[in-house]
């Protein structure tokens, strides 16, 4: 690799490190071409950027990123990989659906979202499971309004409800 080939890789990958809150490091190692193809297709279907770097050219890029995490520096050893996305879970879905195949391939190092860091390939499972913005901002919406829907049905429900309870006390009072 040249030295303007290097740059040009250490550019690229400071514009995906600045560019997603969201990646994840994994080791590839013993995946011949055709499943990192397949890997690829999987990630392009699901928005998700894939890229194959030397460890040195991604330590040079994440030098100039603010507050990254140690256990980032400390997992780029051996093959990398790495997934940018903007929807947290969405390379550890890709990842453990990858691995429905019957691989154990790729290896989850680290991932990094926003401000929280994964260590280890035991978090895919964990990490796929997380909800994403909107999933959350959903359900906050839906618990706000569950009371509300509440009062409003029982008030709609022929105006017996409330009436027939002032009515009962009413007559326990006589």
């Amino acid at each position: 690799m040249t030295r303007k080939e290097k740059n040009q890789t250490i550019s690229d990958l400071k514009e995906k490190f600045s560019q997603y809150d969201n990646f994840y490091i994994t080791n590839y190692m013993g995946m011949d071409v055709e499943e990192i193809n397949q890997l690829r297709m999987a990630c392009h279907g699901e928005g998700i950027e894939y890229m194959v770097a030397k460890n040195t050219l991604v330590k040079k890029a994440l030098e100039e990123r603010e507050s990254v995490p140690e256990e980032v520096f400390a997992s780029l050893e051996g093959p990398t990989s790495i997934f940018f996305s903007d929807i947290a879970n969405a390379p550890a879905k890709v990842i453990k659906d990858f691995r429905k195949g019957g691989g154990e391939l790729p290896i989850l190092k680290v991932a990094c979202l926003m401000t929280d860091v994964f260590v280890g390939d035991d978090k895919v499972d964990t990490l796929s499971k997380l909800k994403t913005k909107t999933e959350l901002i959903g359900e906050v919406i839906g618990l706000l309004q569950s009371p509300m829907s509440n009062v409003i049905g029982a008030l709609q429900s022929g105006g017996d409800t409330i009436g027939g309870i002032v009515k009962t006390l009413q007559e326990r009072e006589q």
